[in-house]
């Protein structure tokens, strides 16, 4: 019997490391429809979201199937318990990055200075989502921990975008609706971030039991 349920404990693992490859490629296509302006990475980014919401539905009914007809450990449980949190949150990054696609595809967005530091910002959420799914695998709380610090530097390029499109509305009064899509979409991946750091808070509860200094399960 444990024989059986340590091989679904494994396919649920395989299933979430799918799931996060998956997050992560659409936040990548979103970044390159930012560098590029190009409108059809749309249509890519929503074939990966019906994936995504397919991966959510299915580890979903893994989770609920381990939990009716198994007897998990603690252990066991904490790790069933958190793939059902995680995965709600790597749902919202793929819902997220069909936004930022989206706006770009509306074609109010073009391609200059003004978009280097969301750029920047989406290499930045793109590493913290890599590094949470990397932490899961590796059940690594140092990596986790550096995802949770990382999201620091995100912040920090929110606040700088937002500075400068101030700035940017000041002196270029005619184009309030382009500023409004380039902060809209640095909210998007501030959120991405968002998402990365409490997908690295249920690999420390996963492991340690503890999830936001919580006493141990």
């Amino acid at each position: 019997m444990r024989n059986k349920f340590d091989e679904q404990l494994e396919k649920l693992n395989n299933e979430l490391i799918a799931m996060g490859m998956l997050c992560e490629s659409a936040i990548a296509n979103a970044a390159k429809s930012i560098s590029t302006g190009n409108p059809e990475y749309f249509k890519a980014i929503k074939l990966m979201e019906t994936d995504i919401d397919q991966k959510e539905h299915d580890i979903e009914s893994l989770c609920m199937k381990l939990l009716m007809q198994q007897q998990p450990v603690a252990k066991d449980l904490r790790f069933i318990s958190a793939a059902m949190k995680m995965i709600t949150d790597m749902e919202r990054i793929g819902d997220q990055a069909v936004d930022i696609a989206e706006i770009i595809a509306m074609g109010y967005v073009n391609v200059h200075d003004d978009t280097v530091h969301i750029e920047d910002m989406a290499r930045a959420t793109i590493k913290m989502v890599t590094e949470s799914i990397d932490a899961f695998v590796k059940r690594d709380l140092l990596i986790a921990q550096a995802v949770i610090e990382y999201d620091d530097i995100v912040d920090g390029l929110f606040n700088k975008v937002k500075g400068e499109l101030v700035q940017y509305i000041k002196s270029e009064h005619n184009h309030g609706e382009f500023a409004i899509d380039l902060l809209m979409i640095a909210k998007y991946f501030e959120r991405i971030g968002d998402h990365a750091v409490n997908i690295a808070e249920w690999v420390q509860f996963a492991i340690t039991g503890k999830h936001k200094g919580e006493d141990v399960l």
